[in-house]
């Protein structure tokens, strides 16, 4: 037994454990997209660098500048995302030092180059973006307050003549690809994050409809779809009280299949599940839809019939009876025959399900005791 119980533990935590690498894996895939498009950001910026650098608003030699500490920024977010640094933290993607990092990249290379800090102001949006998809409102907020900070100082405290460049043809074409490729690539993160919106709310959608099963499921009874014991008990305190409430009658039905054992031991217990499984679906043909029929324990079962006196139980009951005995029982065994016998009880004042069912007992003995295959109401 204690080796049963330790091989039955090394499995359990191997199952966590996979859970576990497939959880992070997936949260990799994610950061990974993350910083790829990041890196595509950079390149774009490098390229309209190059530009101003054709334009002769900067020196040829600041392109491979600021590509090089980009890349340095970029790649080293990856290589610590892809070795698990990452999901060392709460916060699996590390917004407010990837944010802080790429802020001080951006705000420094607008004061190296205040020539074309209009593209590193750009930058931002692009920064704030991205970290939009991530944040969380606290997170937001703090870098929100570090940008407000660092640009004061940009602004305030430095005599860098931070400026658009727009005096030649190609320096007014640079800052207008600036101006729209920054706007393009927010687009495309909204786009990005409608995305991960809609991959969220299908997924909860999902797992609304898993529960909503896994709740269907733990109310039917899994042999013949009917509710099983517990819900059916539950429903009949419910109607009890309705009908107290609205002074309406109620009236329910034990129902037992005769001489089910006899169908078990004569033509198997796979033929008796299949009788099961039939009979259930021919009564549920032929209630109402507010009727509440279960499986009430073996061949039994119980029908709940709301503001229905004992006369109308009754015709009801004769009804069902007669389909049941009607139906051609030989297509599952040659000679078989099914019927039921049921016992109808009406609900009086004070009754509780217990009482109520105690009177539908006596009244199914007395349809046994009666020869089986009929109905009997008290």
């Amino acid at each position: 037994m204690t080796s049963t119980a330790a091989i039955s533990g090394i499995s359990a935590a191997s199952a966590d454990s996979a859970k576990t690498l497939a959880v992070r894996a997936k949260r990799m895939k994610q950061r990974r997209q993350m910083f790829d498009l990041i890196a595509v950001s950079y390149l774009i910026d490098t390229a309209l660098l190059l530009i101003y650098a054709y334009a002769g608003t900067i020196s040829f030699g600041n392109v491979p500048a600021y590509f090089a500490c980009a890349m340095v920024v970029t790649g080293g977010n990856i290589l610590l995302s892809e070795t698990g640094f990452h999901d060392r933290f709460k916060d699996h993607y590390l917004v407010v030092p990837t944010v802080a990092v790429n802020m001080a990249l951006v705000i420094g290379f607008s004061f190296w180059m205040p020539q074309v800090a209009f593209l590193f102001m750009g930058s931002l949006f692009i920064i704030f973006s991205m970290a939009s998809l991530r944040a969380t409102p606290g997170q937001s907020l703090l870098c929100w307050a570090a940008m407000t900070v660092a640009l004061a100082g940009l602004f305030l405290f430095t005599d860098s003549p931070l400026a658009m460049p727009h005096g030649s043809l190609l320096e007014r074409i640079a800052t207008w690809l600036v101006l729209v490729l920054t706007i393009g690539r927010c687009i495309f993160i909204g786009m990005y994050s409608s995305k991960l919106r809609q991959s969220l709310y299908n997924r909860g959608a999902e797992l609304r409809e898993a529960y909503q099963r896994i709740e269907e499921l733990a109310e039917l009874d899994e042999l013949t779809g009917t509710f099983n014991r517990r819900c059916i008990m539950r429903m009949l305190n419910e109607e009890i009280d309705r009908a107290e409430r609205s002074a309406t009658p109620l009236s329910l039905a034990l129902i037992d299949l005769d001489w089910f054992k006899r169908i078990n031991d004569g033509f198997g217990h796979p033929i008796g599940d299949e009788v099961l499984r039939t009979f259930a679906i021919t009564i549920f043909a032929n209630i109402r839809s507010f009727d509440r029929f279960g499986r009430y324990g073996g061949e039994e079962f119980l029908l709940l019939l709301p503001n229905t006196t004992r006369a109308d139980a009754e015709g009801m009951l004769e009804r069902l009876r007669e389909i049941v005995a009607e139906l051609d029982w030989t297509a599952f065994s040659p000679g078989m025959k099914v019927t039921l016998s049921a016992g109808i009880a009406t609900t009086a004042t004070a009754d509780s399900a217990d009482t109520v069912l105690t009177r539908a007992d006596s009244a199914l003995y007395t349809a046994k005791e009666m020869g089986r295959n009929r109905i009997f109401a008290i």
